[in-house]
């Protein structure tokens, strides 16, 4: 079940405090993204990462409309609880598993 993002403050640095339509809040640390490149490369510059609303129809935090963090990574962060099995790519993404035949039928 997503848990829409319904207010952020500015922390400091590159932690922002986000609160959820189920009333839990914690702070989420940003600083991780700078590594991560991409889009996240505007995240070096502070004023720009300061400057980001919630976009009320998603429930998500946003930066100029063109990064978002998905709200299930924010509420797991923010909240210290793991993220739902379904994003779980470690175990649930079977799609990348090589496909091996077997003798008798000729598929796995």
């Amino acid at each position: 079940m997503l848990k829409d993002v319904i207010s952020a403050k500015y922390k400091g640095g590159y932690k922002i405090e986000v609160a959820f339509e189920d009333n839990a809040t914690g702070i989420v640390d940003f600083s991780k993204y700078l590594s991560k490149g991409g889009v996240f490369e505007r995240f070096k510059d502070i004023e720009f990462f300061k400057n980001f609303k919630i976009n009320d129809e998603l429930g998500v935090l946003t930066w100029s409309d063109e990064i978002d963090i998905a709200p299930e990574t924010l509420y797991a962060e923010a909240t210290g609880s793991p993220m739902p099995d379904w994003m779980d790519y470690q175990e649930t993404d079977h799609a990348n598993k090589s496909f091996e035949q077997t003798p008798e039928t000729g598929a796995a």
